[in-house]
């Protein structure tokens, strides 16, 4: 039975398209130019950051960040940047009894960004927070111990095939693919994919898949018991 539902975060349950035009204007790059080479970096299976170096080379996004801040136009999100399915789907599973969490590549300002939107979570953890960033075993290591819960029991949700549902599954998870932003649209890996519980097209079909694995998980437990 699946006992605990982590989500990724940025294209997952957070709209980054806001974030991405702020970066593209602060560079003084046309949005459209900058989504077209954007687009490109992830169908290379490049780092996003390859993005930024394309128009500076000697890009530092850490530096950046701290730039921004300074300059008054941090890197932020809100209620307007989630997706519109998220917030009922956190809370829908909270109400199945589910541990709940979020667990992304995020800076760790990110952190008390999402604590203030009073999701229906358990747990929010960021990479830079946590010290190690997906796809490497430790963030799913950390995950796990967060949870407290048997990996087999974990449901993984994300839009990448190679940052989330793979290393995922490797950790011992269970997976679910959501088609949506530019990885989940861009990024084909078919071999990965149908190794998923689960591939979505919206947070709002998760809920009742989890409902429904779980009610046969339960049958088919009774009746080897029995």
């Amino acid at each position: 039975m699946i006992r605990a539902v982590l989500f990724d975060v940025g294209g997952t349950i957070l709209d980054e398209t806001h974030e991405f035009a702020a970066w593209a204007d602060r560079l003084g790059i046309p949005r459209h130019t900058f989504s077209a080479v954007f687009g490109a970096v992830i169908a290379r299976g490049q780092p996003y950051t390859e993005v930024f170096r394309v128009f500076r080379p000697d890009f530092d996004l850490a530096a950046e960040r701290e730039l921004r801040a300074a300059a008054g136009q941090p890197e932020t999100f809100g209620e307007q940047d989630l997706y519109p399915d998220a917030r009922a789907c956190l809370a829908a599973l909270k109400a199945q009894g589910l541990f709940v969490g979020l667990a992304g590549n995020q800076p760790a300002h990110a952190g008390p960004l999402l604590s203030a939107m009073d999701l229906a979570v358990d747990l929010i953890g960021t990479s830079e927070g946590w010290g190690v960033e997906k796809p490497a075993p430790g963030f799913f290591e950390r995950a796990v111990a967060e949870c407290g819960h048997d990996p087999a029991s974990i449901l993984y949700v994300g839009d990448r095939p190679d940052n989330d549902a793979r290393p995922a599954r490797l950790a011992g998870m269970r997976t679910c693919l959501i088609r949506r932003g530019p990885w989940g649209h861009i990024l084909d890996m078919p071999e990965e994919a149908g190794r998923c519980l689960f591939r979505i097209g919206a947070l709002d079909e998760l809920p009742g898949l989890v409902a429904r694995h779980n009610a046969l998980s339960s049958t088919n437990n009774s009746q080897i018991a029995g």
